[in-house]
């Protein structure tokens, strides 16, 4: 049993893992802007804070998980956005780092988000942990996200860093803003659909946040998606057969860019990322292919 420090507990991974720590009989500390919304969501046995100054330097935690962060798929990207978005992830982790400092007894591990936009376009390219990224807006958010986590091991705390894909489960992340238009016959190919997509279940993506706090030889970059990125045509083909729906739209580049500026280039971007360190220290994926992890998701069974 350990005493658990959360950022992110309220979003669409933070609430079943929540579920899940509890469940394991953790005890949990969640770092929140509204303790009142946040109860309703997570129930009574979680403590809520919302700033570390609530916390005292004798509080004793084992082990932190970071997943703040403002959605990146949310908005247009305007300078004010991104700023946004760079301090959401940027600034929270300097400060919580800079929390652990001072702590009497420090935790033994941080799990920090990160993402695989951290590559950035790579093309056919088989992304590992060790590939060189392309300089880009993605990449400069993640490099220097990655960098205040880091600094956490100066203080001898292991860090295990998940450069996250695309997140597949129920109640939210970006399956379920594809969702009604493909329900409705309406879904759609983005550009060329040649783009790979790297995806993760949510059942997986908790377990390897489990599988780090657990096993304290593992540290430092770990790519979290699934063994079988697919491309962009495939994914949606295979989301229209999932729920029995024609797939017969493609949406030019044009037209994304058209839709959401800046940002359309996460729609077109391609990465092919393959775990390679976790398959590498023997974590087994609940779903390692697409179709299964599709199936749960939009409540299908896989054989049908």
């Amino acid at each position: 049993m350990m005493n658990i420090l959360i950022t992110g507990g309220t979003g669409f991974i933070g609430q079943p893992l929540c579920a899940k720590l509890l469940q394991l009989n953790h005890t949990l500390t969640v770092l929140t802007r509204n303790p009142k919304k946040a109860r309703k969501k997570l129930g009574e046995d979680i403590t809520f804070i919302q700033n570390f100054d609530e916390l005292t330097s004798s509080t004793k935690l084992d082990a932190v998980i970071n997943l703040a962060g403002e959605s990146i798929a949310d908005k247009k990207w305007s300078i004010e956005r991104k700023r946004l978005l760079e301090s959401s992830r940027i600034d929270l982790t300097a400060d919580l780092v800079a929390y652990m400092r001072q702590l009497d007894t420090k935790p033994s591990v941080l799990v920090s988000g990160s993402a695989i936009g951290f590559y950035g376009e790579g093309g056919d390219e088989i992304l590992t942990e060790h590939t060189d990224p392309h300089d880009e807006f993605t990449h400069r958010l993640c490099a220097a996200w990655e960098m205040q986590a880091l600094r956490a091991k100066a203080d001898d705390i292991r860090v295990a860093i998940l450069r996250t894909g695309l997140v597949i489960g129920k109640n939210g992340g970006f399956l379920q803003k594809m969702l009604p238009s493909f329900k409705l016959g309406g879904g759609a190919q983005l550009g060329d659909g040649k783009q790979w997509m790297s995806w993760i279940h949510l059942d997986d993506y908790i377990n390897i946040i489990l599988f780090l706090l657990e096993n304290k030889n593992q540290n430092g970059i770990f790519n979290a998606t699934a063994p079988t990125p697919v491309p962009n045509k495939f994914f949606s083909n295979m989301l229209a057969s999932v729920l029995k729906r024609p797939r017969v739209l493609t949406l030019p580049k044009s037209v994304l860019g058209v839709m959401f500026g800046e940002m359309s280039h996460l729609l077109t971007t391609s990465q092919r990322v393959i775990p390679s360190r976790l398959l590498k220290a023997g974590f087994e994926f609940k779903y390692p292919a697409l179709k299964p992890a599709l199936a749960e998701a939009c409540g299908k069974s896989p054989q049908e």
